[in-house]
């Protein structure tokens, strides 16, 4: 029984909805011998509320994504990592999500709009898969652009909102890991999406001041919404206080649930205040945070990740 065309999804009276987190993510394959994972993994979150995973199998970063719908057009949350649809069929994925919500939901003229929570590569990468797609906006991954299309004639500084047709998302300029990243709060579900600013990782900030500003902004919104979970866009963090995954890891065995807490952005934000004046890396149980460049760092960090592949690469051999 397919739902009254006419009749609008009330997107408003219940929110937040309580949706599902309950979900074991994939990540990663022990070995070549394993069985592979699915390109894509998707978690409904609720009805209207997707999370795709990217699997470690194609790209170690695994980026997380989101695709939210309202009665008049969806928007799907970044593009992931890998351009090739043999390898990463997120085009496929995506339309076979809107057919199946269609039939569910059916509307006229329903439109696609891809945008990104920043410009880095392992966030829009497969952009151009839906370069063709009918009734489609990709907004493109430069600051400019993405002021523009949503709207921000004071940024970073304004929250503007984003209407997805009766589901009024709200856009907060987020600048300090990137310059064009923002951070989105969804009344429906109280989730803030907040990219790679904020999640159990390494958090890189390359603008220190603007990052700390960001921070700032985002406590200060949730001070008045109700926010149910701080959803980021990776895991590198382990169950263990402090600990990450190497770089590049394509197996991450006991890692954190990507969902955090109000009470863990406001532990970031005064970390990050603590430490302004100090650049280098800072060890946090929740986070850790990358205050500049940090080659030094930074390098230890690819030798450390190198060794580990050559580690998993032995492995294997071994183990055929």
């Amino acid at each position: 029984m397919t739902a009254d065309t006419t009749t609008p999804i009330d997107f408003t009276g219940s929110a937040p909805i309580a949706g599902s987190l309950d979900v074991r993510w994939n990540h990663g394959v022990r070995s070549r011998r394993a069985d592979a994972e699915p390109l894509i993994q998707v978690h409904a979150y609720d009805e209207h509320t997707f999370v795709l995973r990217q699997s470690k199998s194609v790209s170690y970063e695994a980026p997380f994504l989101y695709l939210l719908f309202g009665n008049e057009r969806a928007l799907l949350l970044d593009t992931g990592a890998t351009a090739d649809p043999a390898r990463f069929p997120l085009r496929t994925t995506v339309d076979a999500l809107v057919d199946t919500w269609l039939r569910e939901h059916p509307r006229p003229d329903y439109e696609l709009v891809v945008a990104h929570t920043h410009g880095h590569g392992d966030h829009v990468a497969a952009d151009a898969q839906f370069a063709d797609r009918p009734a489609t906006t990709v907004v493109a991954r430069e600051a400019e652009a993405v002021q523009e299309f949503f709207g921000f004639t004071s940024w970073p500084q304004e929250t503007v909102v984003f209407d997805l047709g009766g589901r009024v998302l709200e856009v907060i300029g987020s600048p300090g890991h990137h310059k064009a990243a923002v951070t989105i709060h969804d009344p429906w579900t109280g989730i803030l999406l907040t990219g790679d600013t904020v999640y159990p990782g390494r958090l890189y900030a390359f603008d220190f001041a603007e990052f700390t500003a960001t921070l700032d902004r985002l406590v200060d919104f949730t001070r008045s919404r109700q926010v149910t979970h701080v959803l980021g866009c990776h895991v590198e963090l382990t169950d263990r206080p402090g600990k990450d995954f190497p770089l590049g890891a394509r197996y991450q065995p006991g890692e954190r649930e990507p969902q955090m807490t109000v009470e863990q952005l406001v532990a970031v934000r005064d970390a990050a205040h603590a430490v302004a004046d100090r650049p280098g890396v800072h060890v946090f149980d929740d986070f850790i945070l990358f205050n500049g460049p940090c080659t030094s760092a930074q390098l230890g960090m690819i030798v450390r990740g190198l060794a580990h592949k050559a580690g998993r690469g032995l492995a294997a051999a071994v183990g055929r």
